[in-house]
């Protein structure tokens, strides 16, 4: 288990936050590229400071799979942002929490005393991720760019096969644990069956997420959301994933996707490959006091837990009851939690250990379960099932929407939490700040 972080007497506020609408992957390459979609949610996040972009200290980026012309893509959106050669940036890589660790190193930096002002996030153009090469195929093009005569490449030409053609799809790659060889599908359905989570469930939860989203965009409630825009003129203004139009019956009538014989998890009770990004500006009070910035809330802790990868989805359990032990907080004392939805099972699983006196006793020595949470008061606007899940921004959407629902609803305290491939969990433990004492 991870230490608290030493924050030396500084506090670290969450200023403001945009994200772009999360785009559906449809077959192909998306319009935009993991760099465009941060740009475009830093320019409209930076236009309404009242400081200049290359007065930040730093740019902190997580993503997963940014594309060959993207190295250290935290670096390529600062500059592209107008950050100027002087303002430094890293990229950051946690599996589906890369955008949470990103803000996590941002809040390190900051409590320290080494910055006072970092822009922070993640980004992911899903669409985008690359087909590789087969190792036959590597294989065969090494010893052709070796060959120095026209016999030696002719004789490499009768040794080649058309199944050197065939790629490695690196998203199906990258979503699959290298160590279990399983896809993060199969986990989830290791997760209902540990928990006797039935299809007609896992159905429900993912119809509601569905109508939750549509009720939040109706209602006005995604303010975080900046419009994007291709070079072609067409605008995007919100998450193109929601399926207002969704009922039981046409999720019941869904086939299983990761174990097509015995499954219970399928595509529209799972999270959906989406393009986007989500940017959040964090401050020290001295750098609130010195632009006059306003606060959305501040985070207060942070803590990283690892479980066993075949169950993965459990990781929120494991990172937020620490976080809660640590400041002595019951499950009734946190106001609002966004848990994000990698896939209904997942979150359904993660309800069910809460308050699961065995699973609390064996993994954190209680004598009896956490207790159960409020459904009333989890993923209130829905989740990736509706939004999507691109994995290196997820962990900072959650974390921006649930300060968005701090504010709205007047309460006080919120927990932030996300599973990661390979077996983790992130927690982030947020309050509601309307001003900062000098």
């Amino acid at each position: 288990m991870e230490q608290q972080l030493n924050y030396n007497g500084r506090e670290v506020y969450v200023v403001d936050g945009t994200r772009t609408p999360f785009l559906k992957a449809k077959g192909s390459p998306g319009s935009f590229s993991a760099s465009d979609l941060a740009v475009s949610a830093g320019k409209e996040l930076l236009a309404r400071q009242p400081f200049a972009p290359n007065e930040l200290d730093e740019v902190i980026l997580g993503c997963m799979m940014p594309s060959p012309d993207e190295a250290n893509i935290a670096r390529v959106v600062a500059l592209r942002l107008g950050c100027g050669k002087r303002v430094p940036g890293f990229t950051v890589q946690r599996n589906c929490a890369s955008g949470m660790q990103a803000i996590d190193n941002a809040v390190q930096d900051i409590a320290s005393g080494r910055h006072d002002l970092v822009l922070a996030g993640g980004t992911e153009a899903m669409s985008r991720a690359p087909l590789l090469f087969n190792e036959s195929m590597v294989n065969w093009l090494s010893g052709w760019y070796a060959a120095k005569s026209f016999s030696a490449r002719a004789k490499l030409l009768t040794r080649f096969r058309p199944n050197y053609l065939a790629p490695v799809v690196a998203l199906l790659r990258g979503l699959s644990d290298p160590l279990y060889g399983l896809s993060m599908g199969q986990t989830a359905e290791k997760v209902a069956y540990q928990f006797g989570i039935s299809r007609e469930a896992m159905d429900t939860y993912a119809l509601r997420s569905h109508q939750r989203i549509a009720t939040a965009l109706d209602s006005g409630y995604l303010t975080e959301i900046a419009p994007l825009y291709g070079t072609n003129g067409q605008s995007y203004t919100f998450d193109d994933g929601i399926r207002r139009d969704t009922t039981l019956e046409k999720l019941a009538g869904l086939k299983p996707f990761f174990d097509k014989k015995f499954g219970l998890v399928t595509a529209g009770n799972s999270s959906q490959v989406t393009d986007g990004a989500a940017l959040l500006l964090l401050a020290s009070r001295d750098a609130i006091k010195r632009y006059q910035l306003p606060v959305l809330g501040r985070i207060v802790d942070i803590e990283w837990a690892g479980v066993d990868p075949t169950v993965m989805g459990l990781g929120p359990v494991n990172a937020s009851v620490p976080l809660m032990q640590r400041h002595q907080l019951s499950i009734d004392d946190v106001d609002f939690w966004e848990i994000n939805e990698a896939f209904a099972a997942q979150v359904m699983g993660c309800l069910n250990a809460f308050a699961d006196e065995r699973y609390c006793r064996e993994n954190f020595g209680l004598q009896a379960a956490m207790g159960q949470i409020d459904q009333e008061r989890l993923n209130i606007d829905g989740g990736a099932i509706a939004t999507g899940h691109p994995v290196g921004a997820s962990g900072a959407r959650i974390v921006l929407h649930l300060l968005h629902i701090l504010k709205r609803k007047q309460a006080k305290r919120g927990i932030a939490t996300i599973c990661i491939g390979g077996g983790q969990g992130g927690a982030m433990l947020l309050e509601s700040v309307n001003e900062v004492q000098a």
